[in-house]
């Protein structure tokens, strides 16, 4: 059997050596909500409609804004991971803290200038799977946060499940909102 390829965008979290807060992971929902909220309705926009106007009608993508959202999706990958119950760290909006994301510098030049208006049409066959998996995570969650609070640890099958769904999610948001990358996603939840 092949070893799957990987893809220019990484994201991984580490996983806890020591037993979770049983407290803090009973009481997680209320405390991650600020940025999950501010993220959930001001991150995308934020991502997508400048970089596609700057890639269509400039044939841009500054080196500024690409920081800009290499930081904001990491923002928001921490917060994903303290919200998942995967790390007890509230979430720092400027260091790694065992969640790592990395996304390719875009070459404009390399880019399919007219690609932005149409990648978001060629992602829905994963936004849908995304949906479904994203279901099963939110099942995953909750089998975990029992675990958490009865044993101080998240299962690993659980752990590496959440994990891989957020990865799938960061390569279609790199891809179709992004727009670092005209390289289409792979279709698993694995690296």
């Amino acid at each position: 059997m092949s070893t799957p390829a990987t893809t220019p965008v990484a994201f991984s979290v580490q996983r806890p050596d020591h037993p979770l807060d049983r407290l803090t992971s009973a009481l997680r929902i209320s405390a991650g909500s600020g940025g999950q909220t501010w993220l959930a309705f001001g991150g995308p926009g934020l991502l997508f409609v400048p970089v596609a106007l700057m890639l269509v009608f400039r044939r841009k993508y500054p080196r500024w804004w690409f920081d800009f959202n290499v930081e904001l999706l990491r923002f928001s990958g921490r917060v994903a991971a303290y919200a998942t119950l995967l790390t007890d760290v509230y979430p720092s909006t400027d260091e790694e803290q065992g969640v790592r994301l990395d996304l390719p510098e875009p070459d404009p030049a390399q880019l399919n200038r007219w690609l932005p208006l149409v990648k978001w049409l060629l992602a829905l066959p994963h936004l849908i799977v995304l949906v479904l998996l994203s279901i099963g995570a939110v099942f995953a969650v909750v089998a975990a946060w029992v675990s958490i609070l009865f044993t101080g640890r998240y299962p690993e099958a659980l752990f590496d499940y959440v994990v891989g769904v957020g990865r799938w999610g960061l390569r279609v948001v790199a891809y179709a909102f992004a727009l670092v990358t005209d390289e289409y996603p792979p279709f698993r939840l694995a690296a």
